[in-house]
């Protein structure tokens, strides 16, 4: 059986996140990373992609690049997704001990 991805990881220049959002949040967070995933919460519902489209504004503000470089790979319809971003101009401190810089 093959294991779980990590919840971040490089791929190339593009970095790659297992997300486990969480809509219909009482505010816009990012939380870290819990039981192998980032955690976000969204105030969104998540209808019509809106949840999506506020957890794609949010990683896009995090990581300091335009929206258009932040992609939902999988997941468009499940709480758990997975979101490239490509190359990301800035990293968060709580990124930092959780993958080393690409080489």
């Amino acid at each position: 059986m093959a294991s779980d991805p990590a919840p971040i990881r490089w791929d190339g220049e593009k970095l790659i996140l297992e997300i486990r959002l969480q809509p219909r949040a009482s505010d816009n967070a990012l939380l870290g990373i819990e039981n192998g995933r980032v955690r976000i919460r969204v105030t969104a519902a998540p209808v019509d992609d809106a949840a999506n489209r506020r957890m794609i504004a949010l990683l896009a503000k995090e990581f300091g690049v335009a929206k258009s470089k932040v992609r939902l790979l999988a997941g468009s319809r499940q709480r758990d997704k997975r979101v490239a971003i490509e190359t990301p101009r800035r990293r968060p401190g709580w990124i930092e001990e959780a993958v080393p810089e690409p080489t």
